[in-house]
């Protein structure tokens, strides 16, 4: 329904539908951001046996926590940590993201916020290399 809403405010156009639809989906995130995130998981991630990262990532449900987009979500901010080596939760939501500069960290954790529909947040994480 959402789609074909964003089709007819903007006469038919694909592309400024899909803007449309993203805008919404930032702003649903963004009014999730409250929401108590009682679920979790750890994610690890070892690159070429040098570079370890020991990642905590919690949303609100256990339902979320197990979605393939809360998962793959939580396999790249710790690829993305064993890469840029931030110090801490605030550093790592503001670094570009590795997979796309032109998106903060932040702004991929919002729209996989408005994909699951629950708040999701990076706890802590510990960064090790030898």
């Amino acid at each position: 329904m959402d789609c074909k809403k964003a089709l007819e405010k903007t006469d038919g156009d694909i592309e400024k539908a899909k803007e449309v639809i993203k805008e919404k989906g930032i702003i649903i995130a963004s009014k999730k951001s409250e929401r108590k995130t009682g679920a979790g998981f750890l994610k690890t991630y070892i690159h070429n046996d040098r570079v370890g990262v020991l990642m905590e990532i919690r949303a609100e449900t256990d339902f979320a926590v197990k979605s393939d987009p809360f998962q793959k979500l939580a396999h790249e901010l710790a690829m993305q940590i064993a890469a840029m080596d931030p110090e801490d939760v605030d550093e790592l939501l503001e670094q570009p993201f590795v997979k796309n500069e032109s998106k903060t960290v932040g702004e991929i954790i919002k729209e996989v916020v408005a994909e699951v529909g629950e708040n999701i947040n990076v706890k802590n994480f510990v960064r090790y290399e030898i």
